[in-house]
């Protein structure tokens, strides 16, 4: 923690081997996020670059209001500028969904909370939301894993909620295509 700390602090007055050692801590954890978005390697790893700046740019802004939860303060805190850049990526680019994969390495460096099999069905449901068009992927994300409102995501993507909310039923439509469920309704795997 003392660590992190240090690391937090020379990045707030700029300093390179700081900078560079917090890239290298969180960029896997960046490009998991930006990918579920964007849905290319190329155009997430873009993404997360434009993050991390934007990061730098805002670190004095971050407020470390416990030392005991740092670290997760600190990747919500991120999780928020990496979602908005990805989204902001997304909309000058006018992406198409390309279909590339994340390094094996890379799916999971981050958030070690995985065992194997959950490990295999994160990477089976990241696969198949990489098959949903952009509007249902990107609203998907926002609703069902990162937990924003209807009326947060109308407000970000400049939509109706209506519209979200249509979005998202048609993300889950087509992913209950693809889950086998147990008799107690849980979810076994992905086909």
């Amino acid at each position: 923690m003392k660590e992190l700390q240090t690391i937090l602090k020379g990045c707030a007055e700029n300093d390179a081997k700081c900078q560079k050692l917090f890239y290298e801590k969180y960029l896997s954890y960046a490009l998991k996020i930006a990918f579920r978005y964007i849905g290319s390697y190329q155009n997430a790893s873009d993404a997360a670059n434009d993050s991390f700046i934007r990061i730098f740019k805002g670190i004095t802004r971050f407020e470390i209001r416990n030392k005991e939860q740092l670290e997760p303060m600190l990747m919500g805190w991120m999780r928020k500028i990496i979602i908005n850049v990805s989204i902001d990526y997304m909309k000058k680019e006018s992406l198409v969904s390309e279909h590339k994969t994340l390094k094996e390495n890379e799916w999971l460096q981050a958030d070690n909370s995985h065992d194997g099999d959950n490990e295999l069905m994160y990477k089976d449901l990241v696969s198949l939301i990489r098959k949903l068009s952009p509007a249902d992927r990107v609203v998907f994300n926002l609703h069902v894993i990162d937990g924003y409102s209807h009326q947060e995501i109308a407000r970000l993507l400049g939509i109706s909620p209506g519209t979200s909310k249509s979005n998202l039923s048609k993300a889950k439509t087509f992913l209950q295509k693809f889950l086998v469920k147990d008799r107690k309704g849980n979810i076994l795997c992905f086909t």
